[in-house]
């Protein structure tokens, strides 16, 4: 993975800021912070948290404890967390699932993103990844997508999470073919039905598809980012397969509940910061999708409510409701 200079003096900064907080936030912590991710273990989120917390545990000297909370598309964690004391305590892994996009498709969620959650720092920024059964063939998605339509039949797409699923539902608009959701728990248990051929596509993040693609147990279809996937050279672009307007990114962030004490949340948010150029951080996701999310508090939060908006016009673009 590249670093400019830009990053890693925003790296030496977040060194001296953790060092000036140990004195204004001096007690704390004194026991183990729990990590709180809404997958199932083994997916990409799972595995990158993971090295993001045994950072964090070098850095502020207790334990972070990752607890996988999956299910309810997310409100199995999100309850967790908001059970727990505004403390510091209880951290929760949030992708933009939780974050931006289930304000913008559930009506009657028990949680507001923007006053319950209280925003740390960022965690990764990657493109989804569309992928189909080794069946398929090397057929296009183009040509996947108006055969179907000629068909009349329904493209059963896998999904676990709300951001997810509105991406497939995105994908069906593109030549106005129907969709059918199937939900799941995290990408593991998805992607090994995709294997299986049970699905037709499968849209994840790119570390959790990558083994697979690489290894041609899966047909790498389109990466919806701007470039190609540089571990998945050979991936095509959704620009490149003729659907231009179809530009996304998944990301997760760390969040606490909100109310925690701003010294401990500016003690957590330099902590987080200086784990994500840790050279054994950066030694690992150099051969791993994605790039770091260089940004706290409340920029994190002024980037969290853009995404909000820009969900919001993809709903209204696939004609999907709050439900």
């Amino acid at each position: 993975m590249v670093f400019t200079r830009r990053r890693m003096a925003q790296a030496v900064a977040l060194g001296a800021g953790l060092a000036a907080l140990q004195l204004r936030a001096a007690g704390f912590p004194d026991k183990p912070i729990r990590m709180i991710l809404p997958f199932s273990a083994g997916g990409g989120t799972d595995e990158s948290s993971r090295s993001y917390a045994d950072e964090m545990h070098k850095l502020l000297g207790v334990p972070i404890v990752v607890e996988n909370k999956p299910g309810a598309s997310g409100l199995v964690a999100i309850n967790a967390l908001l059970a727990a004391p505004a403390d510091g305590y209880t951290m929760l892994v949030a992708t933009n699932s939780l974050a931006a996009v289930n304000p913008v498709m559930r009506k009657d969620l028990p949680y507001d993103a923007f006053k319950d959650l209280q925003p740390i720092h960022g965690l990764v920024n990657s493109a989804p990844v569309v992928s189909a059964p080794l069946s398929s063939g090397a057929v296009p998605l183009k040509e996947m997508l108006l055969r179907a339509k000629r068909e009349g039949r329904a493209l059963s797409i896998g999904n676990y999470s709300e951001g997810y699923q509105l991406l497939a539902a995105w994908i069906g608009t593109l030549e106005q073919v129907p969709v059918v959701h199937v939900p799941y728990k995290g990408p593991s248990p998805m992607l090994v039905d995709l294997v299986g051929g049970r699905l037709d596509f499968a849209i994840s993040d790119p570390t959790s598809a990558m083994e697979l693609v690489r290894t041609a147990k899966l047909r790498g279809v389109a990466t919806g980012g701007a470039e190609r996937e540089r571990q998945m050279p050979d991936m095509p672009t959704m620009a490149e397969l003729g659907y231009p307007e179809f530009e996304t990114y998944v990301w997760s962030s760390l969040f606490v509940r909100a109310g925690t004490p701003v010294d401990i949340a500016r003690k957590l948010a330099d902590a987080v910061g200086a784990a994500l150029v840790a050279p054994a951080v950066v030694a690992r996701n150099a051969s791993r999708p994605g790039t770091p999310m260089m940004m706290a508090l409340g920029a994190l939060g002024d980037f969290q409510r853009r995404e909000y908006e820009r969900f919001r016009r993809v709903a209204d673009a696939a004609g999907m409701a709050p439900r």
